[in-house]
């Protein structure tokens, strides 16, 4: 019996690094891989010690001829330690880049998970990023991340990176989701599949994880001069929640009252039922590279709101953009005092934006074919 072609590594198997494992070896056969994964919590010891870990593990009579990866691991630590696997057409994907990940003080920046990254791409033959805006952001900060060095300067890694680089957007299961809108005639319209009336006051849904980079201070900033001019509505904050919450949220429940309808992480099945429920689905990230919870929401029918910045502008029309938290307020508050008129708009939103390239139907076909020999 032959042995597995293919090594799926997955130093942090959580979140939305353990949907695309999950999601890809659905695909393949039983035989055809091995997965070798830690769990999805304490990030920053998953990238000092994964690759060591896993060089101890991984088994070494093998027939490897991939290894796929995220970029938590240092594939570069791991094939020094296991030259066994360095023959093997080597992928990492990148569901984020520490070049620009933010920190409150520049002081704190831990350059190593940054420098381990810049080590893996050039280990690496293949370099998959889930958005145009994660590759770029990582290519252009690569010099300027090694010239904070004092006495050194690295030159031409920038280009030996780049010709390696490509974008595959992270795979959404959409066809698992039920959402209010149906398919006629190969347009998307919206369906009153819910006994919504089309007057009901508003339902907004921030979905994220409860940490600084997701900016949880312009979301309670917004919220409490939404219900300061008297406006209706109701709010869900949900998403994955830690041992502290952030400080803006204490005292929030007893501010907002009955409008605060869910707070905290949802378990799934509510979650989805919360999401068909919802009509405005809010991103205030000073962080993001994709965003899986805001087009899930989409697809389950919620009109999108979301920064001018990062990944947002490439996914979403300018129109469901705000530059500023002025511009946020105004469109929500516009909206919560014409639920009508926000109906009809989301509708026309639904007649145009389209799911396909951001599906695991459209782009499963694609990692495949990278895992191919």
């Amino acid at each position: 019996m032959s042995k597995p072609s293919i090594l799926l590594i997955e130093p942090f198997y959580g979140g939305s690094h353990k949907q695309l494992v999950d999601t890809l070896i659905e695909c393949l056969n039983a035989g055809d891989y091995e997965v070798f994964s830690l769990p999805g919590k304490k990030w920053h010891w998953r990238a000092r010690t994964g690759a060591l870990y896993f060089s101890q593990i991984i088994p070494q009579n093998h027939e490897y001829k991939v290894v796929f990866t995220s970029s938590v691991l240092n594939l570069a630590e791991l094939i020094g330690v296991r030259p066994d696997l360095g023959n093997c057409k080597k992928i990492v994907y990148f569901h984020e880049n520490q070049l620009i990940y933010p920190v409150r003080e520049v002081k704190e920046r831990d350059c190593q998970y940054g420098l381990n990254q810049i080590l893996t791409c050039l280990a690496a033959d293949y370099v998959i990023f889930n958005s145009n805006f994660n590759r770029t952001s990582f290519l252009d900060n690569i010099t300027p991340f090694l010239n904070v060095q004092p006495d050194l300067k690295l030159k031409h890694l920038r280009e030996k990176i780049e010709k390696k680089c490509e974008v595959l957007y992270f795979p959404i299961k959409f066809h698992a989701f039920p959402n209010k809108r149906l398919m006629i005639g190969g347009d998307v319209q919206m369906s009153l599949l819910t006994n919504e009336n089309p007057n009901d006051c508003l339902h907004l849904i921030w979905p994220h994880r409860w940490e600084h980079d997701k900016n949880p201070n312009l979301l309670v900033e917004v919220l409490l001069e939404l219900n300061k001019r008297q406006v209706d509505f109701k709010v869900t904050i949900c998403g994955e929640t830690y041992q502290t919450s952030p400080e803006s949220f204490e005292g929030l429940q007893e501010k907002l009252g009955a409008k605060l309808v869910n707070f905290g992480f949802l378990p799934r099945d509510k979650y989805i039922k919360t999401l068909l429920d919802g009509d405005v689905v809010i991103s205030t990230a000073g962080h993001e590279f994709y965003g899986v919870a805001m087009l899930e929401a989409t697809y389950c029918g919620c009109m999108p709101i979301a920064p001018n910045k990062l990944v947002y502008p490439e996914l979403y029309p300018k129109e469901n953009l705000y530059n500023t938290s002025n511009q946020l307020i105004k469109m929500l508050y516009n909206w919560c005092r014409n639920p009508l008129i926000f109906r009809k708009q989301r509708e026309k939103f639904f007649e145009y934006f389209t799911f396909e390239r951001y599906s695991a139907q459209h782009l499963v076909p694609k990692f495949l074919e990278k895992l191919r020999v």
